[in-house]
């Protein structure tokens, strides 16, 4: 572990790839800006000689980001590499998008889906200097409507807190996720069903079982988020998903 002292704080290097930990006075994570003196959500910049350069590190608030809780609570992997291609669904203002963008650096990319486009003009207005962001204004259960915009990307994040967001995954998956790419999920329980958490997760991920996810974490993201979970799968057998997403539809028809 590379750890470079400062005189207020020092950095160490993370597990996951192009995360850091800030250790000072609070202990905190933070990811380095790609786009130097511009912040995005009112976040603490600091600026710090490290691996024989200076960097400047935007501080991730988990109580902003349920991924960065997600990382705060121990996840052993986000499954975010540098040059990645990220689809966001439910991509909302961007705060979480803006740390990815930092993540998956200049070679990589995200596609960020917002049906709302209150939350959509903060989201272009964080593409307008951090080019490997892409908008897109639209209803994430329609993936046809912009299956032309996007390429077959490398990890599916969701956070939609609709009742049919597996639903909403796995139809996505099928059209834009790689064999083998990663998958994040965000559970909110109270938008989905007023039964107790514990009922409804188990619930939600025996469904993505039966669509052919296989899943490596579960993790709570208390106390920075009540009642939510955040799952990380991979898409093991495309031509299962597309079969059970017909059987699915038939009966849901």
């Amino acid at each position: 572990m590379v750890v470079k002292q400062n005189k207020i704080f020092s950095i160490e290097t993370h597990r996951h790839a192009n995360v850091y930990v800030i250790r000072g006075i609070e202990d905190c994570i933070a990811t380095i800006n790609i786009t130097p003196g511009k912040i995005f959500c009112g976040e603490l910049l600091l600026k710090s000689f490290f691996n024989d350069r200076i960097y400047e590190l935007r501080v991730w608030n988990p109580f902003r980001s349920k991924l960065a809780a997600a990382v705060l609570n121990g996840i052993d992997s986000i499954g975010l590499l540098p040059g990645n291609k990220v689809l966001y669904l439910g991509a909302s203002t961007g705060t979480t998008i803006s740390h990815i963008s930092d993540i998956v650096g200049t070679k990589g990319c995200i596609y960020g889906i917002e049906y709302s486009s209150s939350c959509a003009y903060q989201l272009f207005h964080l593409s307008s200097y951090r080019t490997n962001v892409i908008p897109i204004i639209e209803d994430a259960r329609y993936p046809l409507r912009y299956k032309m915009l996007i390429p077959m990307v490398d990890v599916i994040i969701i956070d939609v807190s609709q009742k049919d967001q597996i639903e909403i995954l796995a139809i996505n998956s099928l059209f834009f996720l790689k064999n083998g790419g990663n998958v994040i999920v965000t559970l909110k329980s109270d938008s989905i069903d007023a039964i107790s958490p514990e009922i409804l997760f188990a619930k939600q991920v025996d469904k993505l079982r039966k669509f052919g996810f296989s899943l490596f974490e579960q993790i709570t993201l208390e106390p920075y988020e009540r009642n939510h979970m955040l799952i990380r799968g991979k898409l093991s057998d495309p031509v299962f998903l597309f079969n059970q997403l017909t059987r699915f539809t038939k009966l849901t028809n």
